[in-house]
């Protein structure tokens, strides 16, 4: 299970050339993940496509916690130049994940013959390749929404589960809250360590999963404010700026990736369409409008699932903002890594205070 403790001050490994490291380490809250994946701090960054750039999973990495490549949609001959420029700019682990919405047979192969040994599987049955990645040693992670899933996951040979709360930002899997589902989890695949994705922003959110019995936390919407991040300028605005009540939970977004359930921040595309009737797919307000582009001036449909990157042109604000509810608690722009040093030392803080 995901039992924390709090050890001693430690150094990073010897052969860490890239880890940056302007202050000497900080006692680190550490549960049986950061063994299992070779991480001193247990903090995932979730692989938010568009937004998780080589950059930002290194930098995560190099921080102590686990960067993660989400690398679903990307073209099959750019998944190896993608993972050896993360090797460049980190030599400690971090993982790919792939959404098993398409097929990801090509990607999953690329991916382990570049050397990657975390994978995370989303959004579907990961059986059909948990065997594949084990076979190359490789460490699987399989999200999931409920207790029930998460049983089938552990029996098919996943070896850490995320249990990923409604309140996520980006798409959402399941639709039962954070602090209902973790525990659930937890019991149902003990030992199977458990990471909990959903409203985690701050060390107080991750010293709450510990409680639920998490190994660990899966973190979002607080890297989108980061300076490593890929996203435009606008949309980093957007998500300093957002509250708690900002966000909108639909499957208005479904240009590329129809009937998926998401959260976003509220913007002019769901206020137009609330304000129309909430009309179907066909009739909704401005469907033939393409208010943004992107770097190789491709045009983007206002309801297109295309995360607003730095490389757009145009406006960018009809498109979706993918948040989650723990928003409101992002509030300024800073480095990968004093993200995750803020959420360990917080995190550290709260379970001291508690005895």
């Amino acid at each position: 299970m995901g039992r924390a403790w709090i050890e001693p001050a430690t150094r990073p490994p010897d052969n860490a050339s890239n880890h940056r490291c302007e202050e000497p380490y900080t006692p680190r809250v550490r549960t049986p993940l950061c063994d299992l994946v070779g991480i001193e701090a247990p903090i995932v960054l979730a692989p938010m496509g568009g937004a998780v750039t080589p950059e930002l999973a290194a930098a995560v990495s190099n921080a102590g916690a686990l960067g993660m490549l989400p690398l679903s949609w990307t073209p099959a001959d750019e998944v190896i130049p993608i993972i050896e420029e993360t090797q460049r700019r980190t030599r400690l682990p971090f993982g790919v994940n792939l959404g098993l919405e398409w097929d990801q047979n090509a990607r999953l192969a690329s991916a382990l013959s570049a050397g990657v040994r975390v994978l995370s599987f989303f959004w579907g049955d990961a059986s059909g390749v948990i065997g594949q990645a084990h076979d190359a040693g490789a460490i699987v992670f399989v999200t999931v929404g409920t207790a029930e899933e998460s049983r089938f996951a552990a029996a098919a040979g996943a070896d850490v589960i995320v249990a990923q709360g409604w309140e996520a930002g980006g798409h959402v899997w399941g639709t039962v809250s954070t602090l209902a589902l973790v525990p659930r989890v937890v019991d149902a695949v003990a030992p199977i360590p458990v990471l909990a994705a959903g409203g985690i922003a701050d060390g107080r959110g991750l010293a709450a999963v510990l409680a639920l019995g998490a190994a660990g936390a899966w973190v979002g919407t607080r890297f989108l404010a980061t300076t490593e991040a890929g996203i435009h300028p606008d949309y980093r605005s957007r998500v300093l700026a957002a509250g708690e009540a900002d966000t909108f939970y639909g499957t208005l977004f479904d240009r590329g990736w129809p009937d998926a359930p998401h959260r976003v921040l509220r913007n002019s595309t769901v206020e137009a369409w609330e304000q129309a009737g909430q009309p179907a797919s066909g009739s909704r307000p401005g469907e033939e409008d393409e208010p943004a582009s992107r770097a190789d001036g491709s045009p983007i449909n206002r309801y297109s699932a295309s995360t607003p990157t730095a490389a757009m042109g145009g406006d960018v604000e009809p498109l979706p903002h993918w948040a989650g509810q723990g928003v409101g608690l992002v509030t300024r722009e800073e480095s990968a890594a004093d993200v995750v040093t803020s959420l360990v030392a917080e995190g550290e803080k709260v379970i001291r205070s508690l005895g």
